[in-house]
């Protein structure tokens, strides 16, 4: 059979070819692991992610055909889990924020200091996250560490754009103020976005 160009023909190949279903694995699970761990740690993230691909090969069949990337409908899946381990991540935020900078030899955060672009608020950034409303940080983590744009994140969590929008410009806000960055100090990824837009390009 010809190679599926997008992951609604693989999909659609693996209801009557169900070992298909690995390419789908093997383009997408690399990401959505990352995004489990940088959220909950390595342990609890590899059951999570597998559970996710376990989760989407029953639900195949109700793939909404329109949407060529798999990628959003499988964050969707992951953040659906998470949401049953929201205390696990909260600790691990904490416990992330109260690491003392002379011992902090590596990241256990995995990236968000990276992301906010400021190492030094990293501790204190991770604080504000366990902080957020969830529906808050879900929308921002679902755009820093999962790369999705307005459409994906509203795919992934069912949600209007507007609220989309709405979510990740009040988590925003949030973690300025947290922060003490004013918009002309604060990195470029931290800055408002232009109405109608989740990203700078």
């Amino acid at each position: 059979m010809e190679a599926a160009t997008d992951d609604t023909e693989l999909i659609a190949a693996s209801l009557t070819e169900p070992a298909r279903f690995a390419e789908l694995f093997d383009r997408h699970f690399p990401a959505i692991h990352r995004y489990l761990r940088r959220r909950v740690g390595p342990e609890l993230a590899d059951d999570l992610a597998a559970e996710t691909f376990t989760q989407a090969f029953a639900r195949r069949r109700h793939y909404q055909a329109e949407h060529p990337d798999a990628g959003p409908w499988l964050y969707g899946i992951a953040g659906n889990l998470l949401r049953q381990h929201a205390r696990a991540e909260q600790r691990r935020l904490r416990a992330y924020a109260r690491v003392p900078p002379d011992l902090d030899t590596h990241d256990p955060g995995d990236g968000v200091a990276e992301r906010v672009d400021a190492s030094a608020a990293g501790r204190r950034a991770a604080a504000l996250l366990a902080d957020l409303p969830a529906d808050q940080r879900e929308v921002l983590l679902l755009h820093a560490w999962g790369d999705l744009d307005g459409a994906g994140i509203a795919q992934a969590l069912n949600l209007p754009e507007g609220t989309v929008r709405s979510h990740l410009h009040r988590a925003r806000q949030r973690l300025r103020r947290g922060l003490g960055w004013t918009p002309e100090l604060a990195p470029r990824s931290m800055h408002p976005t232009p109405p109608g837009s989740l990203r700078h390009e």
